[in-house]
């Protein structure tokens, strides 16, 4: 008669085929980046394998800081405010509608992930172009703004991809909210705006930084949008690393370096993000 497996034992079973997908298709290729960040380009785009620290100073050169990362940098930081003064009321408003709106909400929240984000992207690229819907608008009014091929078109297209992520952990946060405490704060006197940014922002700051994470990271390595909304005349540090390994240059223990000090700044920012979710959460 076999024997039945004791369920401590079966736990870490269950976890071997997720960690050798993450071992074979992350791990592993990470540690060929790093490795390859190491070597020493040759002439034609071959590779020597001696170790030198000269890719990394390369990347740090204000070529790469002051263009590409800087363009990438603020970027990041304006679609990430963007999102926030947008998706903020959506997610309240979505929190604070009956149950049975809530879910068709959401739905209609998470119903562009369903269509490839690639043709979401040219959907834009249609609407954005010169004789597009958005110049025929604002012609009218005396604006006339040239959007496709420039920052102003990356920010859109980069709002618009990541808005949801900012929507959903705010919702998340806000759904689960004791609204009665702030009937109790209206009660004592307070404004509205005191009785949100005193009870309701500070409660909601668990999902204000999960949705900042969420969106800031990706948009920081972006590449798709730049490269089609911004055609090129945006430098972005995914489009320069793209280039390295890609590129005519193909210089790719340099991209390697970009990669892996991006990498790190992204780590760093996870670091933050916890040591922040968790202040959060003591303080709610």
């Amino acid at each position: 008669m076999a024997k039945k497996m004791r369920p401590d034992r079966l736990g870490p079973r269950l976890l071997i085929p997720g960690l050798l997908w993450l071992v074979v298709f992350f791990v592993i290729p990470l540690l060929i980046i790093v490795v390859i960040s190491f070597a020493r380009r040759l002439p034609g785009g071959l590779i020597e394998w001696a170790f030198t620290l000269e890719n990394y100073a390369r990347a740090l050169d204000a070529l790469y800081l002051l263009g590409p990362f800087w363009n990438s940098l603020w970027l990041a930081a304006l679609t990430t405010i963007c999102c926030f003064v947008l998706g903020y009321p959506l997610a309240y408003y979505i929190a604070r509608r009956p149950a049975r709106w809530r879910s068709l909400l959401l739905f209609l929240i998470i119903l562009p992930f369903l269509t490839n984000f690639l043709v979401r992207i040219y959907a834009w690229f249609i609407l954005l172009r010169p004789e597009g819907w958005i110049a025929a608008l604002l012609k009218p009014f005396g604006i006339e703004m040239i959007l496709l091929g420039s920052p102003w078109g990356v920010l859109i297209g980069s709002v618009y991809g990541y808005l949801p992520f900012m929507v959903l952990p705010l919702y998340a946060t806000l759904e689960k909210l004791d609204f009665t405490l702030v009937e109790a704060a209206h009660d004592l006197g307070a404004t509205r705006w005191q009785s949100f940014w005193r009870v309701i922002f500070p409660l909601s700051r668990a999902g204000v930084i999960a949705g900042a994470i969420l969106v800031f990271i990706p948009v920081l390595g972006e590449f798709l949008t730049p490269n089609l909304l911004g055609g090129g005349k945006v430098p972005m540090i995914g489009i320069t690393i793209e280039e390295q390994f890609l590129g005519r240059v193909q210089n790719w223990p340099l991209g390697a370096a970009m990669a892996v000090g991006l990498m790190l700044l992204v780590s760093l920012m996870l670091i933050r993000y916890f040591k922040q979710l968790k202040e959060a959460r003591w303080v709610s």
